[in-house]
């Protein structure tokens, strides 16, 4: 395995030569106006998501930079198919940045120039809790069936382990990704792979049976990589502006957007939420695509919601007197003009459009996703504390518009220091932003395993029986 290093070492060395025509750096051409940007999919990356748009954090980070740098220019993504393609696609000139959650590491600085880095990460050692015992310590891994992407920077930490461990074994699989091999974990097809921890937080919320091993090695640094003989300029307004965006907060925002709720949910939430899928969800999935026709609101976050309200229970009710699988208090149920709160003909609609109703009441300026954040936690807590907590962000200097940062002033409205000078008072804060977050992991969870229009009425059977 350290040949096969030293080899991939020296050809790809050999390709960042300015003598070879095939790896000089593309440069920007005003006449043609346009970025490329080399990336893969990935749901930390690149994917299209609801209605078919472009989505992922590399995404939005590359149509923020364009904007700012080049205002007038077109951005293209070359989509490698996979990590290891990157940045080879990047030295033969195909691209000007790669941004693919890249992490810096000892063999890549020999053949990219990296920006500064915009997020920190840990690889981890995961497995299946269900099949395998959590080991002690690494030397119980060593028999053990161990996969990675090839080309990744998990394979160059293995191969660090390795010298420090020669009896550890593992293998590099191609034609894969990251998350293929957490769901062969997650089927009992393997034994063990190596994820980042936001990346692996992430598949926990879909496959519950995934469980962390251990951390390797020290964190991890992720950043875009550009060719050793691109422009110096070019190297000089990227790193500007990740200055930028993580001095004014844009980064923050963009990390909670993406992450934020990754580890809101245990096992138990998530087990819980699958098996209740397969029994209940498919007795009100009807209900809930009515409502989608009404009011626009995707039926799965309306799922999400109601699921965090009543656990899909037509008859649940608060000690406070709020019911319903919508949890409608009763001064909603007059207002969306609902007669029995406990039947889900009416508690669906009238919660989706009580929820269309406290979107609309945000000012329009804020965008979503963080529109659709603020109109969940004023569904949980009530509009006016929800405003007064974007009071507070803006006498803390905080962002009003950025549910990253109104979250954080939410749970100050416990404490008199700040609540006795807002119009609302008191408020247990906390609970909308739980609410919010767990509403989100759930929601994540349906797109996961339904399209947005599937007709299937029952689609986890499959996945959970996984």
């Amino acid at each position: 395995m350290r040949l096969f290093f030293m080899v991939l070492l020296c050809l790809l060395m050999m390709a960042c030569k300015p003598s070879d025509p095939v790896s000089a750096a593309p440069r920007i051409d005003p006449s043609k106006k346009e970025i490329v940007f080399v990336t893969h999919n990935g749901p930390s990356t690149y994917f299209l998501g609801n209605d078919n748009q472009p989505a992922g954090i590399e995404y939005d980070l590359a149509v923020l930079f364009v904007e700012e740098y080049f205002p007038s220019y077109e951005i293209r993504f070359v989509l490698a198919n996979s990590i290891s393609d990157v940045i080879p696609s990047l030295l033969k000139g195909k691209a000007h940045i790669a941004a693919a959650n890249l992490t810096v590491t000892a063999l890549r600085e020999h053949l990219v120039l990296f920006s500064s880095p915009y997020q920190e990460t840990q690889q981890q050692l995961i497995f299946n809790n269900e099949v395998t015992e959590k080991p002690k310590n690494i030397s119980e891994v060593f028999d053990k069936q161990i996969a990675v992407p090839v080309g990744t920077s998990y394979a160059e930490r293995l191969t660090a382990l390795q010298k420090e461990h020669p009896t550890l074994k593992w293998f590099s699989k191609n034609h894969t990704n990251t998350e293929s091999l957490l769901e062969e974990v997650a089927d009992g097809l393997l034994d063990y792979t190596v994820a980042d921890s936001y990346l692996a937080a992430l598949m926990q919320n879909y496959y519950p049976n995934l469980d962390v091993a251990m951390p390797l090695g020290p964190t991890d640094q992720i950043a875009w990589a550009l060719s050793k003989n691109t422009d110096p300029q070019l190297l000089i307004k990227v790193n500007d502006f990740f200055a930028k965006i993580k001095k004014d907060g844009t980064l923050r925002n963009l990390l909670d957007r993406y992450y934020g709720h990754n580890t809101r949910l245990n096992t138990l939430d998530v087990t819980t939420f699958l098996e209740r899928s397969n029994s209940l969800l498919p007795k009100y999935v009807h209900l809930f695509k009515q409502a989608q026709n009404i009011t626009g609101i995707d039926w799965r976050l309306l799922a999400a919601v109601s699921y965090r309200e009543s656990h899909w229970d037509t008859y649940s009710t608060s000690p406070t007197n709020v019911r319903g699988l919508m949890m409608l208090t009763e001064g909603t149920a007059d207002l969306m003009g609902v007669t029995d709160r406990l039947d889900p003909k009416q508690s669906i609609p009238a919660g989706a459009r009580y929820l269309l109703k406290l979107r609309d009441t945000v000012p329009e300026r804020i965008p979503e996703p963080d529109r659709t954040y603020m109109a969940l936690a004023a569904y949980n807590i009530g509009y006016g504390h929800v405003e007064d907590a974007r009071v507070l962000a803006t006498r803390l200097k905080l962002n009003p518009d950025s549910w990253a940062d109104v979250k954080k002033t939410l749970v100050l409205l416990k404490n008199p220091e700040y609540y006795t000078t807002l119009k609302y008072g008191y408020a247990s804060g906390g609970a909308p932003v739980i609410f919010v977050e767990s509403v989100r992991s759930y929601q994540r969870i349906l797109e996961h395993y339904q399209p947005k229009n599937n007709l299937d009425l029952n689609p986890f059977k499959i996945a959970y029986a996984n």
